[in-house]
C-alpha cells in the first residue's frame, strides 16, 4: 500500500465539478435525455380555503398533445403516510392558495401550458385566516419545535432575575415571509420500468425522497432509485421530500411514459415551502456591571392545516450567552397558509436577530461597548446546562474587532459624517449546532491503486464531492487524484440530508471509516498490494454516533458590518463586513470561504431587501418573482472578508469538522441593524431595513 501522502484535508482545493457545471455538461433532474419523455404542469387553486366541487377538464384533452388531466377524481391512489403535503390529488379540500388541484400532462411543454390554462376548477370557497399575530386565539405552545428542541426552557426564576437587573430591555422583533429562491427550481423526472420506480430529483436528500416514494406507492424501498448527481441550490427548501416527485411519478405510472414536471419560479413561492414569519419577544436584564442575570426570549410563528411545522427561533438563546435565569418559549397557529419549512440556519436565524438586536440595545442602555458585553457573558455550558465541546466566540470577537478596528469606533449615535452619509458600524455573534447524523459509505480498491469511494450525499453547489475526496484521500494516504467520488443516489446506501450543515461531517465520517478500514485490510490480508480482483469495504456510523459523549456541540463566529445611511432618501448601502468563525476544522479553505461569503450575503438581503408579501384577503403571496422578492444583487454586496479561528475539538468526529453552510447568515441581519442604529439613532425591529422603514422615523425614534 502507498504511504501516506502528505495531508490534504486544509488544503485548498478547487471543485471537480467546475467543468461540468459552467460548460453546461452537469446533468439537472430535468435536463437528462429521456425517450419518450412528456410533460406536465400544475394547476393550482386560487383559494385559500375551501374545496373543490367540480374539475372540467374537457376542453384541456381537447388540446392538441395533451395525454390526461389528474385530478383527486382520477389520480392514482396514494398510502397515507406521516406529511400529509405529499397526499397530492386526493382529495377535494383546499389547505391554501396555489395548493396544486390537477395536473396536466402533455407531449410538448407548451401543450401542457395550454392544457393547464384551460382546466377549469369550481369550488366552494370558505373565508380564509391567513395572518400571523401574537394575540391570535388559536395560539398554542408545541411540545418541541423543529429539529427536536423542547418547545419551552426554563432554568431559574425568571422573573425574579429580570425584576432586580439594573439595566433592562423588553422589545419585540418582527422578521418576515421568507423564500429560499435557489437557482435550479424543483424539479423531477420519474419513469417506471418493470415495477421499478425511478426518479431525478432536484432533492437534497435522495435517501429520503426514496423512503417517501416507497412508502406513499407501497412498493419497498429497494423498488424505487432516486438520483440528485447535480442539485442547483436548496438553502432548506429542498430538505424534505416535496409533492414534485410524487406528481412526476403519478404522471408517468398513468400515461406509461417517462414526466419531466419543473416548477415555474411563480410557483415556488406557494408549492414547496418558506421561512415563517416571527415575532419575537426578548427581554434582558443586567447588573451594573453588564452581567446577565436573566434571558428570557419568545417566539410566535405561524404553520399550515396540514402539518405542524415551529421554527425554533427562541433557541439561540439557549445557547450564546450565560445567564442563572432563563426562559424561551414557543408559540405557533395553524392558518390557512402553506406549511414553513426549513430555511438557511432555522431558527438560529431569525433568532439572532431578535437576540443580537436586544444585546445592542442592552450596550447602548447601559452605556457599554457592545463587543465587551458580549465577552463579558461568555459561558462554559449551554441553558441545559451541557457543557460545550469547544467554544471559541470570544477569540472571534476578540480579532474580530482587531482586524476590524473596532477600537477607533466613536460609541456616540450618528456622529460620524462623510459628505450627506451617516456612518455606522455594528457587530453581532454567530452560532450553529454542529450535528452529525448517521451515514454509510463504501470504499473500493483496484488492482492499480485507484480507489473508488460512494457516499450518497448531495452536492448542492456546496463541494462536497471536492472535500469528500479530500478526506478519502487522507484516510487511504494516497494522492486525491488516485480518488474517485460518486455522490447523488440512493442505490449507493442510507445517508442524511444536505442540510443543517451536517453533510460534511456525516458523510465524511463514514468515508474515513470505510477508508480506514480498507487500507488496513489491505495491508493486513494482502501483504498491502491490491489482489487483482479489487477488494471493496462498506462502513456504517450509526454506533460510533451513539457512542459519543454528550456535549453542546456547537460553531461560534462574529460578524462586523460598517454601512452608510442617506437621512434624505433612507438608502442604506453596506461598505464592509467581516466574519471570524470558529468551525473545527476547515477541509477545504475555498469551498469554506465561497459558503461563509455566501450566507452573510444571503443575511444581506434579509436585512435590507428580502420580504414576501402575502395578500391577507385570498392568501396569496403576491411576490411571487424575482422583480418583486429582492435577493442581494452584486451592487448591494460589499467587500466581505473571512477569517477562521483554529479549533482543534476532539469531540466531534474524525475529522474535527463542524459545519459551516449556514453559520454565515446568522448573525448578519442585526449586525446590519446595529449598524444602522449607529449610524443614524434609528432603531428598526422589523425586517427589512428598506428606505421607507428608515424615512418613518426621525433620528430620535426609539424603535421601528
Amino acid at each position: 500500500m502507498t504511504t501516506l501522502h502528505p495531508t490534504s484535508i486544509g488544503a485548498a482545493s478547487p471543485r471537480l465539478e467546475a467543468r461540468e457545471k459552467v460548460t453546461g455538461h452537469a446533468m439537472y433532474a430535468v435536463d437528462r435525455p429521456m425517450p419518450g419523455a412528456v410533460y406536465a404542469w400544475p394547476v393550482q387553486a386560487a383559494f385559500a380555503h375551501g374545496r373543490v366541487a367540480a374539475v372540467q377538464t374537457e376542453a384541456a384533452l381537447g388540446i392538441d398533445g395533451v395525454l390526461a388531466v389528474l385530478w383527486h377524481g382520477n389520480a392514482p391512489r396514494l398510502e397515507p403516510g406521516d406529511d400529509p403535503q405529499m397526499l397530492v390529488l386526493q382529495s377535494p379540500e383546499v389547505a391554501y392558495y396555489g395548493q396544486v388541484v390537477a395536473l396536466v400532462v402533455a407531449t410538448t411543454l407548451e401543450s401542457a401550458q395550454e392544457g393547464a390554462d384551460a382546466v377549469v376548477v369550481r369550488a366552494e370557497v370558505q373565508p380564509a385566516d391567513t395572518v400571523l399575530r401574537a394575540d391570535h386565539p388559536d395560539l398554542y405552545e408545541p411540545e418541541t419545535v423543529n429539529a427536536g428542541y423542547p418547545g419551552r426552557l426554563e432554568t431559574g426564576d425568571f422573573e425574579a432575575g429580570f425584576g432586580v437587573a439594573d439595566v433592562r430591555i423588553d422589545a419585540t422583533y418582527r422578521t418576515p415571509i421568507e423564500h429560499h429562491n435557489a437557482m435550479e427550481p424543483h424539479a423531477a423526472t420519474a419513469f417506471w420500468e418493470r415495477g421499478r420506480l425511478v426518479v431525478y430529483d432536484a432533492t437534497q436528500s435522495s435517501t429520503t425522497m426514496r423512503d417517501t416514494l416507497a412508502a406513499l406507492f407501497e412498493l419497498p424501498p429497494q423498488l424505487v432509485r432516486v438520483h440528485n448527481e447535480h442539485v442547483g441550490g436548496g438553502f432548506g427548501g429542498k430538505g424534505f421530500p416535496k409533492p414534485t416527485a410524487v406528481l412526476a411519478a403519478m404522471a408517468a405510472r398513468l400515461v406509461g411514459r417517462p414526466v419531466k414536471l419543473a416548477l415555474s419560479r411563480t410557483m415556488l413561492f406557494a408549492m414547496v415551502g418558506y421561512r415563517t414569519p416571527t415575532i419575537q419577544r426578548v427581554r434582558l436584564g443586567a447588573d451594573a456591571k453588564g452581567r446577565l442575570l436573566a434571558i428570557g426570549h419568545e417566539a410566535f410563528a405561524q404553520t399550515s392545516r396540514l402539518t405542524e411545522f415551529t421554527e425554533q427561533s427562541a433557541v439561540i438563546s439557549r445557547v450564546l450567552y450565560g445567564a442563572p435565569n432563563h426562559t424561551s418559549r414557543h408559540h405557533v397557529v395553524r392558518l390557512d397558509v402553506p406549511t414553513p419549512t426549513v430555511m438557511r440556519a432555522p431558527g438560529e436565524c431569525p433568532g439572532s436577530f431578535a437576540l443580537e438586536s436586544a444585546m445592542d440595545e442592552l450596550a447602548t442602555a447601559g452605556n457599554w461597548d457592545p463587543v465587551q458585553l458580549r465577552i463579558d457573558n461568555d459561558t462554559d455550558r449551554d441553558a441545559e446546562g451541557l457543557p460545550f465541546s469547544s467554544r471559541h466566540l470570544v477569540e472571534c470577537l476578540r480579532r474580530g474587532a482587531e482586524a476590524f478596528g473596532w477600537s477607533g469606533r466613536d460609541p456616540r449615535i450618528g456622529s460620524r459624517r462623510e459628505g450627506r452619509w451617516l456612518l455606522g458600524t455594528g457587530v453581532a455573534s454567530s452560532t450553529f449546532p454542529a450535528i452529525t447524523w448517521p451515514s454509510t459509505a463504501t470504499a473500493r480498491a483496484t488492482a492499480d491503486e485507484h480507489f473508488h469511494v460512494a457516499v450518497n450525499a448531495a452536492d448542492i453547489g456546496t463541494g462536497a464531492r471536492t472535500v469528500m475526496r479530500q478526506i478519502a484521500a487522507d484516510a487511504l494516504g494516497v494522492p486525491t487524484h488516485c480518488v474517485e467520488i460518486t455522490v447523488g443516489d440512493s442505490a449507493i446506501g442510507q445517508a442524511p440530508v444536505a442540510g443543517g450543515s451536517m453533510g460534511t461531517s456525516s458523510w465524511g465520517w463514514a468515508v474515513t471509516k470505510a477508508c480506514l478500514a480498507l487500507r488496513e485490510r489491505i495491508d493486513r490480508e494482502h501483504g498491502g498490494r491490491v489482489p487483482p480482483e479489487g477488494i471493496s469495504v462498506g462502513a456504517d456510523t450509526t454506533a460510533d454516533i451513539a457512542a459519543r459523549g454528550d456535549y453542546s456541540r456547537h460553531a461560534f463566529g462574529a460578524q462586523f458590518c460598517a454601512l452608510r445611511a442617506d437621512p434624505r432618501t433612507g438608502e442604506v448601502r453596506i461598505d464592509r463586513l467581516l466574519g471570524v468563525f470558529a468551525a473545527g476544522q476547515i477541509i477545504n479553505p475555498t469551498t469554506a470561504r465561497s459558503q461563509l461569503i455566501g450566507g452573510m450575503t444571503m443575511g444581506v438581503g434579509m436585512a435590507l431587501t428580502e420580504q414576501t408579501i402575502l395578500d391577507p384577503r385570498t392568501g396569496d403571496f403576491v411576490t411571487s418573482d424575482l422583480a418583486s422578492y429582492h435577493v442581494a444583487v452584486n451592487a448591494d454586496v460589499p467587500r466581505i472578508d473571512i477569517e477562521f479561528v483554529p479549533e482543534d475539538d476532539p469531540h466531534l468526529n474524525p475529522m474535527g469538522s463542524k459545519g459551516i453552510g449556514e453559520l454565515g447568515i446568522v448573525g448578519t441581519a442585526a449586525a446590519v441593524a446595529n449598524a444602522v442604529y449607529h449610524a443614524t439613532g434609528i432603531r428598526v425591529r422589523s425586517l427589512p431595513i428598506t428606505p421607507a422603514a428608515l424615512l418613518s422615523y426621525s433620528s430620535s425614534s426609539t424603535g421601528a
